[in-house]
């Protein structure tokens, strides 16, 4: 259920699923797009001509960085990367390729001359390195299947790197006879995951290197049927080089089958390049730990940590560990809420993170002596990742009015500068929607957060239809957030007001706000939403008789309960990949240690009282009070939420003689990542509500 949208992670997974054989390919080139705005409003068209941004590194001396801009084309129904060297200061800024490959994940070489990067000039991703003017482009490896990302040893004598193996037996395996046999054979769970079937798993692997290619390739994980990273969005921040290039930290939940589905316990592991040894550094600590981080002076190690098993969206700590005494502590016991993006400052003193406090992701410093945690950042934004560049910090920010761009932030000010401004020229040509921060008081007295965004051009003298969003999750903040699929301005240019509601359920508000949710899906924060959509409704500007409610996942079941519970105050629904019959939905997920933890276990334990209560929040059991139009969209490849759910329920509504339509994507998973069928999604979105609402 729960999306965990990185944006570097996700448009890695976005450019794989384009990389195919390159040499099969037309050479086009995919680049900037030159664009023209008439009226300033949003688009579909406009959307999906922003470059995004992604794979930033600062090189060894901080002066410069490199990073990737990514163009789509509608038209050829794909993506390309880019590379971009500027100075830290965001001068002297180049294109350094211009090819019709791919160029993913570039990272300074130790020279501060020459940048390492992915291609898939060859044929399949390999690594590859050039001047940082673009020139002296050489390939530097050419293994069988390519690599997914990699880091250098700190001497750049060796090369870590993240490959697929096979995992488990073929039939053609069990039964050599039999080569064209089309089918598998399952014996345990975790046969599929998110969106594939599990024929392999990602492995760390190191090799010599010497500057032009390497050698003695090792598999850290050798004969070991787990994945590192960890699926589906794990990366190469989920391994490390220690600083004196002896040890390889690796993330890794060693459990295969029923027990890798039921648990999210995962650990550090120490791999010793010198006897070739692994040793499990948190043993006993039962939730997620991920992303470690050597220190500067290799004298710590830094990582985010859950506390409970089963919990995947659990406080995420900011551990500590002294690697000589093995000594931990929780960095972040007295913040209160979760950390990410862990970087040292060079001293070793301190660690940088990001963290989502009221809906507003900020940058902040915690000291390793004192554990004091101090807030460099502010304003209505939401930071992604914090790099020290030596007397600044690089970082990158986006909002609900603009995408991530890269900024330059006064580590004691707090004052941030827009270096990178890809996306300049249109941005100012579009008028935003004002958006409004808005606290509603709940049915049981407590102040909710709720954003308003209003259209382009608003006047109070009118009315406008609006439009409950519903977040999913259901532990994911409605923060500023900047999507190409829910974008709240396109939505807003489209004659919507849009409320969004930061129901219980979500980070950001406190524990409590957290895990009332856990086991009440049909309680509490349903009711929050009412109470926002009411509190907005009663404005004269907003046409109570004109109200939609939208959603995905978690949302998407929001809007199946409010179907049959809303009491006529919707005219329309649109529900994407979202939850409906609870009881299939346990037994065809893959991940069922979600299911246990936020519905209490299966619904055949009759004894345990959260999950029989659970089980009678599933919509499935109240269509015959649903009234109102619904669109269902569905991916026939999301394994976590089976798009069998949406056909149900769009075949229940057909049955009953309510009015609706289903959008259904054969080659799409939880989210909608190819460029037509995105803008198949929103103009098949819109016509819906237009057709309802307006």
């Amino acid at each position: 259920m729960k999306t965990l949208l990185k944006t570097s992670i996700m448009a890695l997974a976005v450019l794989a699923a384009s990389c195919g054989d390159a040499k099969k390919e037309e050479a086009t080139i995919i680049g900037k797009h030159d664009i023209k705005i008439e009226n300033g409003l949003m688009t579909p068209e406009v959307l999906w001509s922003f470059g995004r941004i992604g794979g930033v590194n600062v090189s060894p001396d901080g002066k410069k960085i490199v990073y990737t801009v990514s163009y789509y084309s509608v038209p050829e129904n794909k993506s390309n990367s880019e590379i971009f060297v500027m100075n830290a200061d965001g001068s002297d800024k180049k294109q350094i390729t211009r090819t019709p490959y791919r160029e993913a994940a570039p990272k300074w070489m130790n020279d501060n001359e020459y940048i390492a990067f992915l291609s898939n000039e060859s044929g399949s991703m390999q690594l590859w390195k050039m001047k940082a003017d673009g020139s002296g482009r050489k390939q530097l490896t050419d293994r069988e299947g390519g690599l997914s990302d990699y880091a250098f040893s700190p001497d750049e004598s060796k090369l870590l790197f993240v490959a697929d193996v096979k995992y488990g037996e073929r039939v053609v395996d069990k039964y050599p006879d039999l080569p064209k046999a089309n089918a598998r054979i399952v014996d345990d769970l975790m046969y599929r995951h998110w969106d594939e079937w599990v024929e392999t798993v990602p492995h760390p692997l190191y090799a010599d290197f010497d500057g032009d290619k390497i050698s003695n390739e090792r598999d850290i994980l050798e004969g070991e049927p787990y994945e590192s990273p960890m699926k589906p969005f794990g990366g190469i921040e989920q391994l490390a080089w220690s600083p004196d290039g002896k040890t390889i930290a690796y993330t890794c939940r060693k459990k295969t089958g029923l027990e890798y589905a039921l648990t999210t316990n995962s650990d550090i592991y120490f791999y010793s390049l010198e006897t070739g040894k692994t040793e499990n550094k948190t043993e006993g600590m039962m939730g997620y730990d991920v992303n470690p981080v050597f220190s500067p002076d290799g004298k710590w190690l830094a990582w985010e940590s859950m506390e409970r098993d089963g919990y995947e969206s659990d406080k995420n700590r900011l551990f500590l560990m002294n690697i000589a005494t093995g000594a931990k502590k929780d960095l972040s016991k007295d913040f209160p809420e979760s950390v990410h993006s862990l970087a040292w400052t060079a001293d070793s003193k301190s660690v940088y993170f990001t963290s989502c406090v009221k809906a507003l992701t900020q940058i902040y410093r915690a000291d390793i002596e004192t554990a004091k945690v101090t807030k460099v950042t502010e304003g209505v934004h939401d930071y992604l990742s914090v790099i020290p560049a030596g007397e600044r910090l690089i970082a990158t920010r986006q909002s609900m009015s603009k995408p991530s761009e890269i900024y330059s932030v006064n580590p004691v000010s707090g004052e941030a500068t827009e270096i990178s401004f890809e996306n300049k020229d249109i941005l100012a040509q579009l008028q935003m929607g004002k958006v409004e921060e808005r606290w509603v008081k709940t049915t049981d007295g407590k102040q909710m957060l709720t954003w308003v965004v209003y259209p382009p051009n608003f006047d109070p003298s009118k009315e406008y239809p609006a439009l409950l969003y519903c977040q999913g999750g259901p532990q994911n903040t409605i923060s500023q957030f900047w999507s190409y699929r829910w974008n709240i301005q396109l939505m807003a240019a489209n004659d919507y007001i849009i409320v969004l509601p930061n129901r219980r359920g979500v980070p950001g508000f406190g524990m409590e706000w957290l895990e009332q949710i856990s086991g009440d899906y049909g309680g509490q924060n349903m009711k929050d939403y009412l109470s926002a959509i009411d509190d907005v409704a009663k404005e004269s500007y907003v046409d109570s008789d004109r109200l939609g409610c939208v959603g995905a996942s978690y949302g998407g079941f929001s809007v199946y309960w409010l179907a049959g519970h809303h009491d006529k105050r919707f005219k329309a629904f649109i529900a994407h990949n979202g939850m409906f019959n609870f009881h299939q939905k346990y037994l065809t997920t893959e991940e069922l240690f979600f299911a246990n933890w936020d519905l209490g276990g299966p619904f055949w334990d009759k004894d345990n009282k959260k999950a029989q209560k659970s089980y009678t929040y599933s919509p499935h059991l109240y269509v015959d009070k649903w009234d109102t139009p619904i669109l269902v969209i569905v991916g026939e490849k999301d394994f976590r939420v089976p798009s069998l759910q949406g056909m149900a329920a769009f075949n229940a509504a057909v049955i009953r003689g309510i009015p609706a339509e289903m959008l259904v994507f054969p080659d799409e998973n939880h989210w909608v990542t190819r460029p037509q069928n995105a803008i198949l999604w929103q103009r098949t979105f819109f016509g819906w509500l237009d057709k309802w609402l307006k």
